[in-house]
């Protein structure tokens, strides 16, 4: 029933919107979706085609795996998501597009039925990304195309596993399955920062229990340093984005602007090199990110997905208990955002904790 009311929904907000842009694009994501619903097929009987490859087979029973780990010790929800697998033949489910202003770090929002407003704008056909992100790049706007190996439907429909990120490794794909889900727990439409930071805590302590039960040394003081990596990588980040939000901010004229915010974003890449160099041992995890020109759509969402996950942290360390962790955030995500906002913040200046020490 609940499917049944959604795709209605869909369908009368593709009659009710006005402009054909907008019609063109509800339609897309409705396509979109209803496509990757149409290409799952149980795990189970994907499991027994005798066609399968055996390393699908064994990446769809780790999948279990971590589905039953899911509900049992971290109180994830046990429902239909995550049972089925759809092979989409694409490297990505979809490409989000975000979008600043040429001298902010300020996300264009986009509000939408179920999910409210959020900084970014889903397209299941890159092209099409691309061309909407090029009719913002001509508008003088900072754009980034990023593209997206999963999401979560909050719970509307049975999300599956899909293959643009079966092959991730155990560590990684527990990781997002972990995230996708805890969005099923607690999601405030309008309030992305929240909904992301609070899954992006989720995924960081189910991923070290995990492999505190299951995973072997190795794998464990690979999935630490990842962590540690990461850490940097978001602080060296943020650094920088203090730095261009200082810069806008100022008295300078838009030209001084614009050549301050290039400098800034070389400073940035250079900063960078001499990380990878000096602390990781020129590990060449983030090279991607860094081999593109940048721009403040690129700095724009670290914030949406980490600035919070301290405080969720602390929550989770002063609980110690899944059920009542959920309550708290449950509880915390009823009152007003202001509000939300001041009780986050006492959390994240108490003392850091580290996730190894917040899981055990």
């Amino acid at each position: 029933m609940k499917k049944l009311f959604t795709i209605i929904s869909i369908g009368s907000l593709l009659f009710l919107c006005g402009g054909c842009a907008q019609l063109a694009y509800y339609s897309q994501a409705a396509q979109g979706q209803m496509e990757v619903l149409a290409k799952a097929k149980p795990i189970e009987q994907v499991l027994v085609q005798p066609n399968a490859d055996d390393n699908l087979r064994a990446r769809l029973k780790l999948v279990q795996e971590i589905r039953r780990f899911a509900v049992d010790e971290l109180g994830l929800p046990d429902n239909g998501s995550y049972k089925k697998y759809a092979d989409l033949k694409r490297p990505y489910v979809l490409w989000n597009v975000v979008v600043t202003p040429e001298l902010s770090l300020q996300p264009q929002q986009w509000c939408f039925l179920v999910a409210g407003c959020v900084s970014y704008r889903g397209y299941y056909n890159k092209d099409q990304a691309q061309h909407f992100a090029e009719t913002m790049r001509h508008k003088g706007k900072d754009v980034l195309v990023a593209g997206v190996p999963a999401y979560s439907t909050l719970g509307w429909f049975n999300d599956p596993v899909l293959s643009t990120f079966i092959h991730y490794s155990e560590a990684e794909l527990a990781r997002l399955i972990f995230h996708e889900l805890a969005h099923q727990v607690v999601y405030i439409p309008g309030d992305t920062q929240f909904n992301e930071s609070f899954a992006t805590a989720v995924e960081e302590i189910g991923v070290t229990r995990w492999l505190n039960r299951f995973g072997n040394t190795t794998e464990l003081n690979h999935f630490q340093q990842s962590q540690k990596r990461r850490i940097a990588f978001i602080t060296l980040l943020t650094d920088y984005r203090a730095k261009l939000e200082e810069n806008y901010a100022s008295t300078d004229s838009e030209s001084v602007k614009r050549l301050k915010k290039n400098e800034i974003f070389q400073s940035l890449k250079a900063a960078y090199s001499v990380l990878k160099h000096e602390q990781w041992n020129d590990d060449t995890s983030y090279d991607a990110w860094f081999n593109r020109p940048l721009s403040n759509a690129h700095l724009a969402l670290i914030s949406t997905y980490f600035d919070l996950v301290p405080a969720f942290q602390r929550m989770w360390e002063e609980q110690k208990n899944f059920s009542h962790f959920y309550h708290s955030v449950r509880q915390l995500a009823k009152l007003e955002k202001k509000k939300r906002r001041s009780q986050l913040a006492k959390l994240t200046i108490a003392q850091p904790i580290s996730m190894q020490e917040s899981s055990q």
